[in-house]
């Protein structure tokens, strides 16, 4: 199946190198200059993932990351010229699911691509796998095949990432997860240290969930240790 991949970025050209090494992938490529361009795209074609830049005229990626995640759970690359902390923070906070600092190696943004396609589209599956493509949990309910989440039959909605850490934490309750544990069997790569992915991602589960679920919690910290489910 082709993937449908928009690059959003004001600088023709970042925006073309990515786009020679995409194409070389064999994607389909749709580019926007700026963030009323991209979500004119959103609304009249399939994307399969956004690579997105932060820093445009207009209106800037952040936002445009916000008004994406109003309609869809679309997986979104995050480009910024700033390396701080608070901006990675800030852009996984809005609903990014990677982020990258420019300038960048575009083969390990071919890399990136790949891995949160995989996950959109996959899903994580080693040893933890449930018995079943469907867990349910008390009032929750997380179907593998439709990738899709319900608390007393509302739906919540998850980015892929989101998702994909529900899963692998739901499939084995009581089991605590490190946040190396998770980076690694979800991001499929290497985890560094002060690398702040997970918690971010955990945070923003949390925040969904609990709305749903009238302030239940779910996912527990196991402090120093790492993070569970408990039931």
């Amino acid at each position: 199946m082709e993937r449908h991949i928009l690059i959003v970025d004001d600088d023709d050209k970042i925006a073309k190198l990515i786009e020679i090494y995409l194409l070389n992938e064999g994607y389909v490529v749709f580019k926007a200059e700026n963030g009323f361009k991209a979500l004119e795209i959103m609304q009249n074609e399939v994307i399969h993932l956004v690579v997105l830049d932060i820093m445009m005229p207009g209106m800037d990626g952040i936002t445009v990351c916000l008004k994406i995640r109003e309609t869809n759970m679309t997986p979104i690359l995050m480009l910024s010229a700033k390396d701080g902390d608070m901006d990675k923070i800030t852009g996984l906070m809005t609903g990014a699911d990677d982020y990258m600092v420019k300038p960048f190696n575009p083969l390990e943004l071919v890399a990136r691509v790949k891995s949160l396609l995989r996950r959109a589209f996959y899903s994580a599956q080693p040893a933890l796998t449930a018995r079943d493509h469907l867990i349910e949990l008390g009032s929750l309910q997380i179907d593998k095949e439709t990738h899709s989440v319900r608390v007393d039959d509302r739906p919540v909605k998850l980015t892929p990432i989101e998702f994909s850490i529900l899963f692998l934490l739901a499939s084995q309750p009581g089991r605590v997860f490190s946040s190396e544990d998770i980076f690694e069997l979800i991001w499929k790569d290497k985890y560094f240290e002060n690398n702040n992915s997970v918690t971010v991602h955990i945070s923003r589960l949390r925040d969904k969930l609990e709305k749903e679920m009238r302030g239940e919690k779910l996912i527990r910290t196991v402090w120093g240790v790492g993070y569970k489910i408990e039931i």
